[in-house]
């Protein structure tokens, strides 16, 4: 836990970013981000789901793919600026909608067979982190899918580190989080649990 930022990130944090570049962290172009949603989609072990979950969408380059294995797919984002870019990016896949949402603040309303965390989860303050937890279990259906991905290397700004964020579920394995797959890569890792 980063003691000098026990904060979440506000949206005006991410509306800098993306006012100052339209892709801040190169998900288009990176040869790491590509890798790495490869390796995101592939970790997903239905074929289909009925209704999946993105939380911190960005500009939809993720969105896109893993429209592609969905039935109804709800992105949610706290940056308006981002998400222009995703609605735009995914104008052709009507099974996308989009929607601006700040978890756990806020949360939708129906239940998911897919709820996926990527590149998200360290930007909530430990208490954020632990009501969103509450709110992604509740809303996911028994035999549903949780998939997290986070950069794990230091970031001075984030209130968590990745793997704090990716620890914290493993505590709520076995009882209410089955862990399927672990994959630990230099910068990166994914976790793959199934709510029982």
């Amino acid at each position: 836990m980063n003691e000098s930022q026990p904060n979440s990130l506000p949206p005006s944090y991410f509306d800098k970013l993306y006012s100052s570049d339209p892709d801040p962290w190169k998900f288009e172009s990176s040869e790491y981000e590509a890798n790495k949603y490869a390796a995101t989609v592939a970790a997903l072990p239905k074929k289909h789901y009925r209704s999946a979950f993105e939380i911190g969408g960005s500009i939809g380059v993720l969105t896109q793919k893993l429209a592609q294995r969905c039935d109804a797919l709800l992105s949610i984002d706290v940056s308006k600026l981002a998400q222009q870019q995703a609605i735009e990016r995914c104008q052709n896949l009507t099974q996308v909608s989009f929607e601006i949402m700040s978890v756990p603040e806020q949360f939708p309303a129906q239940m998911f067979d897919l709820t996926l965390v990527s590149e998200v989860g360290y930007y909530w303050s430990w208490q954020d982190l632990k009501k969103a937890q509450q709110l992604i279990l509740e809303h996911l259906e028994l035999g549903g899918h949780l998939l997290l991905v986070h950069w794990t290397l230091y970031a001075c700004d984030y209130p968590l580190s990745g793997d704090e964020v990716h620890d914290s579920f493993f505590e709520l394995a076995p009882t209410k989080l089955r862990h399927l797959l672990g994959q630990k890569e230099e910068q990166y890792r994914l976790d793959l649990f199934e709510r029982v």
